[in-house]
């Protein structure tokens, strides 16, 4: 018990760490960013996959096998993740709008971004301690797709900061504190996985299914924006690499 919360402590700080790879663009050029952003958009919904299919499917169905509850909870997995970027998308429309007509830049996007991103982080860091109740390599799993997917993320809510005003140390601060509620998330879900069995049973398939929802419906539909057959096969190679990741995790 004592190993997956340590382990679990380890990946959410790794995890939170991942928030300061923004800074790093700052020295980038677009175009040389928007190439690599789609590459690893590419590898993350490979590891999410692989993740979902590979690692948090099978330990779910392990016990009693694929039962209509696990069914049931892996399309509330989807919803959760549904509702949550329908919450996150209608305020920044909203106020993407507002602020088009009165010139300004659109300083309301900044805590929006930081709420949404707080939400979406305090629900990996209970992820990844779910996982990691579940099995030590499941725990890894999660925690790499999880830290793939929030490299690009990171680096476009960054750029959402800086276009609404922030300045660039001031986003990456705000940016980190965010990232710091998956800690939070992570220490929840030890508390709940360590007295009982009940929350790694629900929380294993949800994951799966916010991995499934995160890769098809958000990442997917950016790789398809890219038609050109060189990128396309970029792209196809950064899935099955990303795939190939969580086979290999198999093997811990």
């Amino acid at each position: 018990m004592a190993h997956e919360s340590i382990l679990t402590i380890l990946s959410v700080i790794i995890v939170s760490l991942v928030s300061l790879v923004g800074v790093i663009t700052l020295a980038w050029k677009k175009k040389f960013i928007e190439k690599i952003l789609l590459f690893l958009v590419s590898l993350s919904a490979g590891t999410l996959f692989g993740g979902a299919f590979l690692h948090l499917l099978p330990e779910a169905t392990e016990k009693a096998g694929f039962t209509i509850q696990i069914s049931l909870l892996v399309l509330a997995g989807i919803l959760l993740f549904f509702v949550l970027e329908k919450f996150i998308h209608w305020h920044h429309s909203h106020h993407e709008h507002d602020f088009k007509h009165m010139g300004h830049h659109p300083t309301h996007l900044a805590p929006l971004n930081l709420l949404g991103d707080a939400l979406h982080n305090f629900l990996d860091g209970l992820i990844i301690a779910g996982s990691y109740f579940v099995s030590i390599p499941a725990g890894i799993a999660t925690t790499v797709a999880v830290i793939l997917h929030e490299i690009p993320q990171e680096i476009a809510d960054f750029g959402v900061l800086i276009y609404s005003g922030m300045s660039k140390w001031k986003a990456v601060f705000f940016n980190f504190l965010s990232a710091v509620v998956a800690i939070i998330g992570a220490i929840i879900g030890i508390a709940l996985g360590s007295k009982s069995g009940i929350f790694v049973d629900l929380i294993i398939p949800i994951a799966a299914g916010g991995f499934i929802y995160i890769a098809g419906s958000n990442l997917i539909p950016e790789l398809h924006k890219e038609s050109h057959l060189k990128e396309s096969f970029f792209h196809l190679t950064g899935i099955v690499l990303g795939i190939a990741i969580m086979f290999l995790l198999l093997s811990i």
